[in-house]
């Protein structure tokens, strides 16, 4: 079954795995063949990210309150308890990195994982084994589709709905007036129509279903229609 990515695309999500991976490494670092510098420079990356996410909210926590003071200011109001804000207290600095933490990151997880002494129990101690992902249910999914101009086309929005690793293609459907035809087979998100637009106005109309292999999956798409020509 199909994992997510092993990497946290949260900021504190992120930050947390950083800190999981620091504090579970030095039990394996001999085992999974890392130096000394390689444990410390990983380390540094985690400390100094978790410090810039304690920068940011603080940074964050005192343009709200001083945008809310600018207005009082500006337009009157009742003063808060507190009174006008104060200069923000930062945390203490760390040993700054240079930046790409996270390729930095992706990189060192990736030699760990190749390693011939890793495993799937080591990885959940470090942080960095994926959530096995529950496929869609085949017999109900059904895609999600826009259709909008764009000059003399059509473009055609739909994505996998988050089931990227289970599906395999999406068919699309268009009718010009003369009934549903084939418009193609598609793999990548966002499909654009280069069909030449009438001299008169006329309704396009487009559906889609999923695919896998050569087998339909799930349920047509809810139509969506645009006019074009004229």
């Amino acid at each position: 079954m199909p994992k997510s990515s092993s990497i946290n695309p949260a900021d504190e999500g992120f930050g947390a795995q950083l800190q999981t991976f620091k504090n579970a490494i030095p039990s394996y670092a001999a085992t999974l063949d890392l130096s000394p510098a390689a444990v410390t420079a990983q380390a540094n990356d985690a400390d100094y990210f978790s410090y810039t996410i304690q920068c940011q909210q603080i940074m964050l926590g005192g343009s709200r309150q001083w945008t809310a003071w600018k207005d009082l200011a500006r337009y009157g109001g009742d003063l808060p308890p507190s009174g006008a804000p104060v200069a923000p207290v930062f945390p203490l600095a760390v040993l700054p990195v240079a930046p790409g933490i996270e390729p930095r990151f992706r990189a060192l997880v990736k030699q760990v994982k190749a390693h011939p002494g890793y495993n799937a129990a080591m990885g959940q101690a470090l942080g960095i084994e994926g959530a096995q992902q529950t496929g869609p249910d085949l017999a109900t999914i059904q895609p999600d589709i826009s259709a909008t101009i764009n000059g003399t086309r059509v473009d055609v929005g739909w994505d996998w709905g988050g089931f990227s690793s289970f599906l395999d293609q999406l068919e699309l459907e268009v009718d010009r007036g003369q009934g549903f035809g084939l418009l193609a087979i598609d793999t990548t998100p966002g499909y654009t129509d280069t069909q030449s637009f009438p001299a008169a106005p006329a309704k396009w109309t487009y559906r889609a279903i999923y695919r896998i292999g050569d087998n339909r999956v799930g349920q047509w798409s809810k139509p969506v229609s645009v006019t074009v020509g004229g």
